[in-house]
């Protein structure tokens, strides 16, 4: 990218403080096809002058995934070790491309002392379109299909359904939706800590099935908000090897309509 993002550290150092920490989660700092998301995010706020930072070494995993596998005890110590280095920034305001990230942080870190308005790329992009300060012209989809699936830790588990499908509007596309969406919507089959381990045997991945609804409404883009989700509907996709539809995060679609 041709510009830098400073860190909390390098922020203190200057004794300021930056409008919003941006956590970038395991799968946005690591995961190849995540790292997209992350660098599509970094340039939407780059370029409307949203100041933001990042941990970087400092920001350890929130510990989702050994919550969910059942080890507490694990859980707690990466949760302890995080809330540590957030409450010495004096930290207030968290905002996460991944829904993991961010149904952990938001609902489960005040347990153990981190109070945090906590809240998903979706809704902060939904913000800064709401007051004015990010501006998307989406002629470049006009006359594309789009559908989303909905994560479980930002759909379901915390109730939020309209920021993602507002900002997918604004690209001038068609959404269409699947038939189980929203409130009934189907898991991609990550969650749970299920993305680090082979499926138990069945008929079919879930992973499959839900490509395959995605794909019955004939989209030319399938959209996500999670790199989890992401990873699941990119391979369900390959799996019925299907080469004309492209698996895009929302944030994604938004850099490329500003041709960022």
């Amino acid at each position: 990218m041709d510009f830098t993002i400073k860190t909390m550290a390098e922020y203190a150092a200057e004794g300021k403080s930056p409008e919003v920490l941006f956590w970038v989660g395991c799968a946005g700092s690591f995961d190849d096809r995540a790292k997209k998301i992350t660098r599509a995010f970094c340039k939407l706020l780059n370029k409307i002058n949203v100041e933001f930072a990042v941990l970087g070494p400092e920001e350890g995993c929130t510990g989702d995934p050994a919550k969910r596998a059942g080890n507490e005890f694990v859980f707690q110590m990466m949760a302890l070790t995080n809330i540590e280095v957030l409450n010495a920034y004096d930290v207030k305001k968290i905002v996460t491309a991944c829904p993991h990230c961010f149904n952990t942080i938001k609902n489960e870190y005040p347990g153990l002392g981190g109070n945090y308005e906590v809240i998903h790329h979706t809704q902060f992009l939904r913000q800064l379109m709401d007051e004015g300060r990010l501006k998307i012209e989406g002629g470049t989809f006009k006359g594309k299909k789009i559908t989303f699936h909905d994560p479980c830790y930002l759909g379901r588990a915390n109730g939020e359904y309209e920021a993602p499908r507002m900002l997918l509007e604004k690209l001038d596309a068609e959404l269409v939706e699947m038939k189980r969406c929203k409130t009934n919507g189907l898991c991609c089959g990550a969650g749970g800590a299920q993305m680090f381990k082979e499926p138990e045997k069945g008929f079919k991945d879930i992973n499959v099935e839900r490509t395959e609804e995605a794909l019955s409404v004939q989209p030319n883009v399938i959209a996500t908000g999670c790199p989890f989700c992401m990873t699941m509907m990119t391979d369900g996709v390959k799996h019925l090897d299907n080469t004309s539809v492209q698996v895009k995060d929302i944030a994604e679609l938004l850099a490329e309509a500003e041709d960022l």
